[in-house]
């Protein structure tokens, strides 16, 4: 099953994204995590330190001449099957890759990148048979590409604000336009009685996220946002997003 995540940018996608991950592999299921955020911040989620995150892919200028070219003609189609286990880099017994977008890539329009890019993120998607959770730049930026109409179900997150769930909407809004229909809304840092507004089109909720201290705190002194104290609540929450996504 595929699953990508997106929201506003600093609502937690990353640290669902993450769990989600976490979560599966510990249900000893194979699991690809995808980081295709300007931010690439999913390895330091993991727990990696910025030295041990991967080169993003639309950096590697080196990879994407050899296999879509430069200049006016290029391969809009390039051979990517070797790509996924020679980019990927093992994390807690997942598979990371680290993506990025072309707003990261620094050069020009970036489409030989977006190339190379578009064609290893419909592989995975397409061909992969393991559970993938891909992390998606914040806001519209792939919808807007087209790059994850094949996912299974869209997971968007939003914090428990009228500019947050707005952006949620146009986020729904935009991947129903694609065909991307199974979707639903996690609400993070929210209370048990916050009410969602009744005149803001939204998918439907699966699971609301209270403010955990403990992460919070943990933030001060490390990225990484596993093996808090709250394990056990985190994986209900999992459990129900994906079961969600399922039905």
């Amino acid at each position: 099953m595929k699953i990508a995540i997106a929201g506003k940018g600093g609502v937690g996608k990353t640290t669902i994204a993450a769990w989600l991950g976490d979560y599966l592999n510990r249900q000893k299921k194979q699991v690809w995590l995808i980081d295709a955020d300007t931010a690439i911040s999913l390895g330091p989620a993991l727990g990696l330190s910025l030295d041990e995150v991967p080169i993003p892919l639309v950096n590697n200028k080196k990879l994407i001449q050899e296999r879509v070219g430069t200049g006016v003609f290029i391969n809009l189609n390039p051979d990517v099957e070797d790509l996924p286990q020679k980019l990927a880099k093992d994390v807690r017994g997942m598979k990371l890759l680290v993506m990025g977008t072309i707003s990261g890539a620094g050069a020009g329009c970036g489409c030989a990148a977006n190339a190379l890019l578009k064609a290893l993120l419909a592989y995975m998607i397409l061909r992969s048979s393991q559970w993938m959770i891909v992390d998606l730049e914040a806001g519209v930026e792939h919808l807007g590409r087209g790059t994850i109409t094949s996912v299974d179900g869209l997971v968007v997150v939003s914090e428990p604000s009228i500019r947050g769930l707005q952006t949620a909407s146009n986020i729904s809004r935009l991947a129903k336009d694609l065909g991307l229909k199974k979707q639903v809304l996690v609400l993070n840092r929210a209370d048990d009685d916050f009410k969602l507004p009744e005149d803001i089109p939204l998918p439907k909720l699966a699971a609301k996220v209270p403010y955990l201290e403990s992460l919070a705190e943990r933030q001060k002194s490390s990225s990484c946002v596993l093996d808090l104290p709250e394990v056990e609540a985190i994986d209900k929450i999992c459990e129900k997003i994906i079961q969600e996504i399922k039905k």
